[in-house]
């Protein structure tokens, strides 16, 4: 697979994190403009936003959670000349997996739904570190 085809999911899923992150920022500035957030209630961490920008930023946290066992193995993967095309449409169906997921967070926030994007990328991931081991523990 070329380096270009393998990366491509990664720059996706990590566009969408930046995504979230502007969201995220516009969100608490829009918040602090107007004063239903004052600088006192946030200044050391507290949690003190509204919900939108709260929902937003719960969002953009969880990209840091189950995404680094993705960006883990893409690593990993890449310079060992293990990224076949299995990997990259798995690859593919854990970014939609993680699209639907935000969609679903920073929207309706249905738990039941967005708990099952979660669980469909984490069967994702899951499959691809199987597949990629036994890729490289049976030398195929």
């Amino acid at each position: 697979m070329s380096i270009q085809s393998v990366l491509l999911p990664v720059f996706v899923l990590i566009g969408l994190t930046f995504a979230l992150l502007l969201g995220m920022a516009g969100a608490r500035r829009r918040a602090l403009v107007s004063k239903e957030t004052k600088i006192r209630d946030i200044a050391l961490g507290q949690q003190n936003w509204p919900t939108r920008a709260t929902q937003i930023g719960n969002c953009y946290r969880n990209q840091f959670e189950l995404p680094v066992l993705f960006y883990v193995l893409i690593a990993i993967a890449l310079p060992i000349r293990h990224a076949d095309l299995v990997i990259v449409m798995l690859s593919w169906v854990f970014v939609v997996a993680r699209f639907v997921h935000a969609g679903i967070f920073v929207s309706s926030n249905d738990l039941n739904q967005r708990s099952l994007a979660w669980f469909a990328g984490v069967l994702v991931l899951l499959a691809m570190w199987v597949y990629f081991a036994l890729k490289i523990l049976l030398l195929i």
